[in-house]
């Protein structure tokens, strides 16, 4: 497979992919097209090393996130913080996915999108490094969120960079970076607590040692952006002016963006609280994020399927709302027996949960071109984590005002039945730009 991603970057500037689909062919950017030969020929390390890359920074996407939960009890003591800051803390990725997802598109046209992916990942290690100093909430919000702007330019930008380098392998690139990200959420999820006790026992430490990964995945990026910087110049342009409004207007990005934010809702949701669910249950706090790893390991066993399965399918609704099913039954089994049955319960959200790759995938089918993708992505992305905000704020707030899960969980339940709709909907063949004629 590697081979095949790196042949579609060593293929000579101008030289048309060999397609697979009708829905993964796209031209070559207009930097691809006029780059010299010379150039490209001297640039043929560059395939691996993105692969890489792209391997590298999806696995950085979510230790941030669910090494927290693992340890949100000892951070919650530590910090001080009442049940509703902790419920503003969960909130906090969506709020900067959407915020700084805003503004990658703009970026991505100044600088390129392989420099931006690099400043993302960057971001990303200064706040892991950073934040396990705080010593109150607003310390520690503020070095989060730095690590969480870093993951939002990237989140949006890597469908881009995947329909620039390998446009007729969206699928399979795809689920190669959504299995790494799996993999970074799950490893992250069953290691912290192990680390943080072998190292101490402070959870200070155990959320310090995942910057170290980090740091790692800028490394790729460094010579990947330079030879896009090179390339730029040669080139003798500069990035294309954006497109004019349009995406807004299509109906299948606003599904898109309402199934992105409903499953993000739940995915949030799941990565903040469900250790504390099974911790109330009577679960040890190790068990708890082990039980969380295995939610995160399901999609490394169908992050890389899931993807591939979309991209050749013409209609991706009924795995959508396949999906959507066996979140509502693992939901309803956290209501009944959340200790007894915790097993199948994750492992059935864990199924549910790989409607992230799903909903990337979609991204890259439902645009024609990298110009397209980039404002697809950006639009349902930000827009789908403005969606998501409220759930993991409300989540908190009726678990502490509720005094206990029935009422969060029944909540959750219901998400789904909107999810698995605006998931047909996105699921349907076509694309925004036949939609409502958008132009690159």
């Amino acid at each position: 497979m590697l081979n095949d991603e790196t042949r579609a970057l060593d293929r000579p500037a101008g030289a048309p992919a060999a397609s697979r689909t009708h829905r993964t062919a796209a031209p070559a950017t207009p930097a691809a097209a006029t780059a010299p030969a010379a150039e490209t020929a001297g640039a043929r390390w560059l395939g691996p090393v993105l692969v890489l890359g792209v391997i590298l920074a999806a696995l950085n996407l979510r230790p941030a996130i669910t090494s927290l939960g693992a340890l949100f009890e000892e951070v919650r003591t530590g910090l001080g913080l009442s049940g509703t800051v902790a419920g503003v803390i969960t909130s906090v990725p969506a709020l900067c996915f959407a915020v700084f997802g805003l503004t990658a598109p703009r970026l991505s046209r100044r600088f390129g999108p392989a420099a931006v992916v690099c400043a993302g990942m960057a971001a990303v290690a200064a706040g892991l490094l950073i934040r396990p100093l705080a010593t109150g909430a607003a310390g520690f919000l503020a070095a989060s969120a730095l690590s969480l702007a870093g993951i939002a330019l990237t989140n949006v930008l890597l469908p881009v960079i995947v329909k620039r380098w390998f446009p007729d392998r969206v699928g399979t690139m795809t689920g190669l970076y959504s299995m790494a990200l799996a993999v970074g959420s799950s490893l992250a999820a069953a290691a912290t607590v192990p680390l943080t006790s072998a190292l101490g026992g402070s959870w200070r430490t155990g959320l310090l040692v995942w910057g170290v990964l980090a740091v790692a995945a800028v490394l790729p990026w460094l010579p990947v952006a330079a030879s896009a910087r090179r390339e730029r110049r040669a080139a003798g342009r500069s990035a294309p002016a954006p497109a004019g409004p349009g995406v807004a207007r299509s109906r299948t990005a606003w599904a898109l963006a309402g199934y992105f934010g409903l499953q993000a809702t739940g995915a949030y949701i799941t990565m903040g609280w469900l250790p504390q669910i099974f911790r109330d249950a009577g679960v040890s706090a190790g068990t708890a994020g082990v039980l969380l790893a295995a939610t995160m390991f399901m999609g490394v066993l169908l992050a890389f399927a899931i993807p591939s399965l979309a991209g050749r399918m013409r209609n991706q609704g009924p795995i959508a709302a396949g999906l959507g099913v066996f979140g509502i039954a693992g939901y309803t089994g956290l209501h009944l027996a959340p200790a007894a049955g915790a097993w199948a319960w994750v492992l059935l959200l864990g199924i549910s949960n790989c409607a992230f790759p799903l909903a990337i995938t979609m991204i890259g089918l439902r645009a024609r071109t990298p110009g397209g993708v980039v404002r697809l992505s950006a639009f349902a992305q930000c827009t789908g984590y403005l969606v998501s905000l409220p759930g993991p704020l409300l989540i908190g707030t009726l678990y502490q005002h509720s005094g206990g899960w029935d009422l969060p969980l029944t909540v959750m339940t219901c998400l789904l039945v909107p999810q698995i709709a605006l998931g047909v909907l996105a699921g349907r063949d076509r694309t925004i730009e036949d939609e409502r004629g958008m132009r690159d």
